[in-house]
């Protein structure tokens, strides 16, 4: 072999290497970027009938790109349905309803809120495929899709309602609850009302369902407690967001906002104090007096409201609280829901649940609050209030000697297990 064959003989080998090198980088830049898109079927009818509801999108990337999809009506309006998502190189497919991304205002005679999704109206559209890779190359498709009988008719939280702006979850049987109305316009696939705090965390809200069915079309309503009848923490106090979201059948979407306030929430908690209850005598004659003296501690987070009769009450042994405040003319000794009151029971009592009962403090251990006119009491966390009554007993009974106890008692919410028959004695009734 020649010297000149040898040296078309190196080039060639040069040229092949080139060649390969060649293909196996820069030449993939010159490949169409985006391929095999597809509609199937180019025309759809979004309005939750079953046919031709969406269509099925293909498409294909020969390398990875930043991918942008977007429709053009006959105006000129772009309507995205991505924009800048981030994609590997592959095969790609999904479903569409004519369903798009937006956060508009939208605001009707009864709602004025947010519409988050909502379906494009009836005509033909261009569509537009877009990517772009790492090295700047740009890869377009178009085509058209027609959209006919859409369901465009946006989904509405009417009249969405909060029944308080400021809300203490704690059981004392004021401002405890918020209740939530609205009046839902379509059928709907989702509907979800949750609480939003600061932090972004989420706390739902379930509907309290009655004759209506959630999602569909009336009036709903949703008793919100924080979760307190669950004996849960609320979440903390502040000021949060009351969101209720809403999508109807062929994906339209949108969302209404409300502002509530949290004091005061936690779950109450209270205890006789070393679970002592102390009785003046083990042996009281018939018509004689039974004194006691208790200690209240409120071991919980929040105030726990109170109410008469005062510590020093004198009942005689057949009477009640509720037959006391009849007869005092004081209606706030009756039961109330929230009320916390210390009681005492006694093993012959075939009436009321521990008949006796009295405050959990004398006026000076608790706190005095006027809200909306009304005057309050509350044992603050942390504090005690003492406790003493006096039972006369001026009736016999059925046995002797009779088991007395005291009890803690939270009015329509319950007793704890460790607060309830605490420290029982037994008495002797006119027997030395």
């Amino acid at each position: 072999m020649n010297r000149r064959t040898k040296k078309l003989s190196l080039v060639g080998a040069l040229g092949v290497l080139l060649m390969a090198v060649w293909m196996m980088t820069g030449c993939s830049s010159f490949r169409p970027l985006i391929t095999d898109v597809e509609f199937v079927p180019t025309t759809i009818s979004p309005n939750a009938d079953g046919k031709d509801d969406v269509t099925h999108i293909f498409y294909r990337l020969s390398r990875n790109a930043d991918f942008t999809a977007y429709f053009t009506d006959r105006k000129g309006q772009r309507f995205y349905l991505r924009k800048n998502r981030r994609r590997s190189a592959g095969k790609y497919d999904f479903f569409w309803g004519g369903v798009i991304p937006t956060h508009e205002r939208f605001t009707t005679k009864y709602f004025d809120g947010l519409a988050l999704d909502k379906v494009l109206p009836d005509g033909v559209y261009t569509y537009t495929f877009e990517a772009v890779d790492d090295g700047g190359h740009r890869g377009v498709v178009q085509g058209q899709i027609e959209i006919r009988n859409a369901d465009t008719v946006l989904p509405e939280l009417r009249e969405f309602t909060l029944s308080q702006k400021i809300f203490s979850p704690n059981q004392d049987g004021i401002d405890d609850r918020v209740g939530i109305t609205y009046y839902l316009n379509k059928k709907a696939s989702r509907v979800r009302v949750y609480l939003l705090g600061p932090d972004g965390t989420e706390y739902p809200i379930e509907e309290k369902e009655r004759n209506i069915p959630s999602g569909e079309p009336g009036i709903h309503y949703y008793d919100y407690d924080a979760g307190i009848d669950k004996r849960a923490e609320p979440p903390p106090d502040g000021t949060y967001t009351v969101v209720g979201e809403v999508t109807d059948l062929v994906g339209n979407h949108t969302m209404i906002t409300r502002t509530l306030t949290i004091t005061e929430g936690g779950v109450p908690r209270a205890d006789i104090l070393n679970g002592v209850v102390d009785f003046s005598a083990k042996v009281v004659p018939l018509g004689g007096k039974l004194v006691f003296t208790s200690t209240v501690e409120n071991i919980g987070k929040v105030p726990i409201r109170t109410s008469g009769p005062p510590p020093g009450t004198v009942y005689h042994i057949g009477e009640n609280f509720n037959t006391l405040a009849k007869r005092s003319g004081d209606t706030s000794w009756y039961e109330q829901p929230g009320v916390w009151r210390f009681g005492i029971n006694f093993e012959t009592n075939a009436g009321i649940p521990y008949p006796f009962r009295f405050a959990v403090g004398r006026e000076q251990d608790l706190e005095k609050r006027v809200i909306d006119g009304k005057t309050y009491y509350y044992l603050l966390p942390g504090h005690r209030g003492l406790v003493t009554g006096t039972i006369i007993i001026d009736e016999k009974q059925p046995r002797n000697p009779v088991y007395f106890w005291g009890g803690l008692i939270h009015e329509d919410v319950g007793i704890e297990s460790f607060n309830n028959y605490v420290d029982a004695h037994s008495i002797s009734i006119g027997v030395p």
